[in-house]
């Protein structure tokens, strides 16, 4: 069974995000999506994105820019159909965790 990691937002909002396997099939869904660092004390936020096509992995250039730096981060997605669903997530997230590589 996957985990899943509850984030909460800005607002009070909590969101579910699953980690996933970087190289199986994705589906070609709109989706959030945080890179963090999941350590025993909880995630440590160090990007917030969204996409229309999670397939599309569009993610991977962050990925590897928050690897230069934090070389144990990993993607967690939640699957979000509606573009101004997704974007209200990610700036709540991003108000809530100040992300360093959403500066």
């Amino acid at each position: 069974m996957t985990r899943q990691i509850e984030l909460a937002g800005k607002s009070g909002a909590r969101y579910r995000y699953t980690s996933i396997d970087e190289e199986r099939f994705l589906p070609p869904s709109g989706a959030n999506y945080v890179i963090a660092r999941v350590t025993p004390e909880g995630p440590e936020v160090v990007y917030a994105g969204e996409t229309d096509n999670l397939a599309s992995q569009n993610w991977r250039a962050a990925l590897e820019k928050a690897r230069e730096t934090y070389k144990d981060a990993k993607v967690l997605t939640r699957l979000n159909v509606t573009r101004a669903v997704r974007e209200a997530e990610r700036v709540d997230l991003i108000e809530q965790y100040h992300p360093p590589l959403n500066q």
